[in-house]
Formats: C-alpha cells, structure tokens, sequence
C-alpha cells in the first residue's frame, strides 16, 4: 500500500511539474510594435525621423489580475471642509469595496501633519477599514508632502514586485507645510518610481497646483486627474482603479540600439537615457488591452537609393504579472532608400506620424502656459495657433483625422485665452498635456 501511495503522490507530482510548465509556456505576452515614420526616406540627405516604440497589455479577467498594494491618501485641510470630504470619503470607501482579500490597503490623512488612519493591512476587514475612513474630518493646513511619504512607507512594508504597488492622493490645496515646490514633489516621485511604487494624484477644485501634481505623478509614471467638481470625483477614482486592476506587467525596462551612423536625438515626453548609440526608457506599468509608447527622434545618415539599412534594435524586459516571470521581447527596424520624394511620403507609418506630432504639440502646450503665466497672452495664443496649424497640415499630408480634431481643439483654447477662467483653463491644458505624454486612459 505504501508503494502504491508513493507512487500516486509521484505521479501527481509530475502532472503538475507539467501543467505548470504548460500554463507557463501558454502564458500571455506584451505586444511589441516598432515602426519608423517612413518605411522608405529620401537618398542623398541627412535628416530626422520619428521610431515610435508601442507596447499593448494583453488581456485578463478579474481573477487573472494581479494583487494589489495600494495606500489612499486623503487632504483633510480645512479647504476640504463640506462636500469635498464626504465626496472624498465615498469615493475611497467604494474603491475599497473592490478589493479582493489578499489586496493590501492603508489609508492616510494629512493636514499640518500626516496621520496613519489605517495602517498597511490585507484588505479582510473591511467593515473596519470603512468605519475608519468615515471619522476623517476636514481642519489645518496642508502638509502634502508628509502625506504621500507616509502613504509610500506603508506601501514599503508589503513591496512586491508581483504586486500592483500605488500611492492615491486626492487633494485640493496647496502644499504649504514642508517641502512644497514642484520640484521637490518631483524628486519624491521619482525616487518612489525607482522603487517601483508609482503615484496618482487626483487634483480637486481650483485651489491646487497642478504643476505640482504633474510631477509628483508623472517622475512616478502614476495617473493624473483634474476634479473640477467633487461630485465627479467617485467616477475618476473608480477609473483609476480601474487602471489599478488591470496592471498586467511592471519594472518595463526599453531598450534602443542605434546602428551605425544612425544618431539618436531625443525621447518625447517621457524620461530617458541617451548615453551615444543607446537609449533607455522606464515605464512603470503596461495595462491590460491599453497601449502605452515611446517616440524617439533619430537622425538618419545620407544614403544611396535602393539601400537598405538597419536603423535600431529594441529590446523590451518587462515583469510579467499574469505569469510571475520576467519576459523579454526584441524587435529590429529598417528603413530603404529612395530618389523619389512622393514614395517617401507614400510610406509613411501612420501610427507613428500621428503619435510623432501629438506629442510635439505638448512642448508648445507647456510654452503657452509660460507665457500666460508671465501675462504675455498674445505670444501664448500665437503658440496654440502655430499648434492648430502644423497639425492641419499634417492631416492632410498623412490623411490623418484625429489630429484635424486635435487643432480644433488647441484653436479654442487659444481663443478661450481672453475669457477671465485662466485658472480652470490652466489645469484643463495640464491635464491634457499629461493624458497625452502618458497615455491615460479616458
């Protein structure tokens, strides 16, 4: 008998063994696309051309996602006071109410000081959870700063690199205790990003600073939102945890190899490394079925007509929540050679064209609001217009629609610049710059 049971527990073993490796050999990858602006350029010349490098999460359902360790933090300065806080409340305890029993919470308030309402705890008790999230109450100052820094150290303790790992902070102030430039709330985000913990900041009302919150979120590759009215903010924080849900890979390392003459130039509107022929880009997290992607100018040799030529290889490592292995991906791209300047044109990846000039607009976009800053209202208008204008053109060279709606939209907001709403104006052009630089998801 003894035999028998040793056996059957052998045999079992082995099945296992097998299906593990099965479903391991089955599991679902990131999609890589690299493409160049222009499968064919003109011979003879030296000139620029956009790479733009795509990653698209795969799909899951609810029990394929990813467990996740998240820290809401939550502005209780007197400015929070009414609505705003009870509209704060209801929003985190309805995000809670999402959270599967191996998810991990801690919730944090802040107003001159930064105070652990819940600490870093599997989300098992969640009647208690709630009740604790209904006493926060709204007095003091803001001390934004110790907020997030203590939300991040409760994240600490249960840091996992198969765990979806996120700081929430709703606010609707300044930071005026602490550390309280963009900057400062740049580098925190930055540094946080590096530990894999990315930041949201929901920006509520029209008391806060945006650029601030941009910062804190994007140097951590985390989401941004603009809340004009609090009776919105339970839909945005249902979609950020939507976002939160449907992480499907993290610590995304890119990796671009120019080959010979070809000279990388610069990366688009997201942080990079450019170190000679080699550039790097992090990413945070990849989401399910969304595409997130990187434009990188390269400057292209002369070359002679009917050449062909290697122009970079990619090369993409990334973790993989669904299967809890570290994957990699690698793609080559190579461009040709022509005389003819209408085949060049011809050619044309349309993808690429359209995230090459969309992100263009964005150094413009940050220029205008400069120079409304600095009262120079004209110049700033100018600079939408100029917008408005290449992206018209560009429409109509690559047959590209969505950027024709694009310049409609930056001709009304440099018509909108002679209306008295600047403020609310400013956090509505952030808001789009950030969504365009990263991606968001709508």
């Amino acid at each position: 008998m003894k035999s028998t049971s040793c056996k059957l527990k052998t045999f079992a073993a082995i099945l296992m063994t097998i299906l593990f490796a099965s479903a391991a050999a089955q599991a679902q990858q990131i999609e890589l696309t690299a493409s160049a602006g222009s499968r064919l350029v003109v011979s003879g010349k030296k000139q620029t051309i956009p790479l733009k490098i795509s990653l698209k999460g795969f799909a899951i359902n609810s029990e394929q996602r990813a467990p996740v360790n998240i820290s809401i933090v939550l502005d209780r300065s007197g400015s929070m006071d009414g609505d705003k806080m009870e509209r704060a409340r209801e929003a985190a305890i309805a995000a809670i109410e999402r959270l599967r029993f191996d998810d991990v919470v801690s919730v944090i308030s802040y107003d001159d000081v930064a105070e652990v309402i819940v600490p870093a705890t599997k989300a098992r008790d969640r009647d208690q959870i709630i009740s604790a999230i209904r006493k926060v109450d709204a007095r003091g100052s803001t001390a934004l700063f110790a907020g997030v820094s203590r939300g991040a150290s409760e994240v600490q303790k249960f840091l996992e690199k198969n765990r979806v790992n996120r700081v929430i902070l709703i606010s609707d102030g300044l930071a005026n205790v602490g550390p309280s430039s963009p900057g400062e709330l740049g580098a925190l985000g930055s540094s946080l990003g590096k530990e894999g913990i990315s930041v949201s900041t929901i920006g509520l009302g029209l008391g806060y600073n945006e650029d601030l919150m941009t910062q804190l979120a994007g140097r951590s590759d985390g989401n941004h939102a603009f809340v004009e009215n609090s009776v919105d903010l339970a839909q945005v924080f249902q979609r950020e945890f939507g976002d939160i849900l449907s992480v499907v890979a993290n610590d995304v390392d890119i990796r671009i190899t120019c080959a010979g003459a070809f000279r990388p130039v610069r990366v688009i509107g997201r942080q990079a490394q450019i170190n000679g022929q080699n550039v790097v880009i992090p990413l945070n997290q990849i989401y399910a079925s969304q595409e997130k992607y990187a434009v990188l100018e390269v400057e292209v040799p002369e070359g002679k007509s009917g050449d062909t030529l290697e122009l970079a290889k990619v090369e993409v490592s990334y973790s993989n929540l669904h299967s809890k292995q570290r994957d990699n991906l690698a793609s080559n791209v190579a461009i040709s050679y022509t005389e003819s300047a209408q085949r060049a044109e011809a050619s044309a990846d349309k993808p690429t064209q359209e995230a090459y000039y969309t992100q263009l607009t964005i150094d413009s976009n940050l220029g205008a609001i400069a120079l409304r800053d600095a009262n120079k209202k004209e110049e700033a208008k100018q600079l939408l217009r100029n917008n408005a204008m290449m992206l018209k053109e560009k429409s109509v060279q690559y047959n590209l629609p969505e950027l024709e709606s694009s310049a409609k939209k930056f001709e009304k907001d440099a018509a909108d610049m002679d209306s008295e709403g600047w403020n609310k104006q400013r956090k509505t052009l952030s808001d789009y710059n950030y969504g365009v630089q990263n991606q968001k998801s709508k």
